[in-house]
């Protein structure tokens, strides 16, 4: 069977999962800040795993594409960094860089926006519906409600909600496929994510740099710092109120949104967040009154590797024509086409800097 790494390139760690079979050869974390800094000191991680595919870091998605396929225009799609923002798109370019120049075997994925199994009315003035990450995170979902109800993954049906250290995100499944989704950027606010904002706010504020995307979410409501996470914590939500109601709500809304495109079996959830007791109790308390809530089970065995992390994995593998092939056939991910910006006012797309690349 093929031996496979997915790789989760979170906001503070950069989680590696791979398989040989279902057998478990890889589960670790690295922290992103050590990646940004020396992207080789993982080389030799991923190498001893002598995988035949790594599912790479795509940001916002491109169409399926092999890392020696990726050209400047890629780069700027799956990071939407404009030029002049201090935010720097270094690490992630460092990294995939790295990556090519050790000749590691490497894919990039799309993101909700780019399957063809969402309908384009769907679409219309999106850019973030659900990122790579979170689709590999719908991928883990079909095959644990498949192997936990026995059903074909053609009969999946639910909705992935993920709360992450940065963002909170949800994608409708159904019958295996995506069919809609409300990414970090453009639902209820996450735990550094600002969310979506209102487009009176964007007017007034004229513009505003990448990192402001992350810096106004419940941890800034809690007190911590813009553009960080200062003293505060996930744990540190239970002692403030206003910020742990707009994160739940949010989140709930987010599911309660996607009710309109798919009536859901389950809601599955996810992320760092879903992991502490009272959001748990208060997400599920809530989402109980419209469909059953359960947490997301990952591979046996799987210890320190986050759910996107595994799906990346699974989704390689089915890549390479193993176990899960199906799933990624059901999903339509071999289908993926078009771009993260086919969608918004051609005027905007025209603008400088996107021009530039879009040409």
């Amino acid at each position: 069977m093929p031996r496979v790494v997915g790789i989760d390139p979170g906001t503070m760690s950069f989680d590696f999962f791979g398989l040989d079979d279902d057998d478990i050869i890889l589960d670790t974390s690295i922290p992103t800040k050590q990646i940004a800094s020396d992207p080789e000191s993982v080389i030799g991680l991923i190498e001893h795993a002598d995988p035949e595919l790594i599912l790479g870091p795509s940001g916002y998605g491109i169409k399926l594409k092999g890392i020696t396929e990726i050209t400047p225009e890629d780069l700027f799609l799956m990071s939407l960094v404009k030029d002049g923002d201090k935010k720097s798109i270094l690490g992630m370019r460092r990294f995939i860089e790295t990556l090519k120049k050790h000749d590691l075997p490497v894919c990039f994925i799309p993101g909700v926006i780019h399957l063809p199994t969402v309908p384009a009315y769907r679409k219309i003035n999106r850019i973030d519906m659900g990122t790579p990450d979170k689709l590999c995170c719908c991928a883990l979902a079909i095959r644990d409600q498949a192997t936990r109800c026995g059903i074909g993954y053609d009969r999946t049906s639910f909705i992935s909600l993920e709360m992450g250290f940065a963002h909170t995100a949800a994608i409708a499944v159904d019958a295996g496929k995506v069919v809609d989704g409300i990414g970090g950027t453009s639902g209820g606010i996450g735990f550094l994510s600002m969310g979506a904002i209102d487009a009176e706010l964007a007017y007034l504020l004229q513009g505003f740099y990448k990192e402001f995307v992350t810096s106004r979410g419940a941890s800034f409501l809690a007190g911590g710092c813009a553009g960080g996470t200062g003293s505060i914590m996930p744990e540190d939500l239970a002692m403030h109120d206003d910020a742990r109601h707009a994160l739940i709500e949010g989140a709930v809304k987010n599911v309660l949104a996607l009710l309109s495109s798919v009536t859901p079996d389950e809601v599955l959830l996810s992320g760092r967040l879903s992991g502490i007791p009272q959001i748990r109790e208060e997400l599920t308390e809530r989402l109980e009154r419209f469909s059953p809530v359960r947490m997301l089970e990952g591979f046996p065995g799987a210890v320190v590797a986050k759910e996107s992390a595994q799906g990346a994995a699974l989704i390689a593998e089915g890549l390479l024509h193993g176990t899960y092939t199906d799933i990624v056939k059901v999903m339509g991910i071999r289908q993926s086409r078009g771009t993260v910006l086919d969608y918004v006012p051609h005027d905007v797309v025209s603008l400088s800097p996107v021009a530039r690349f879009m040409a």
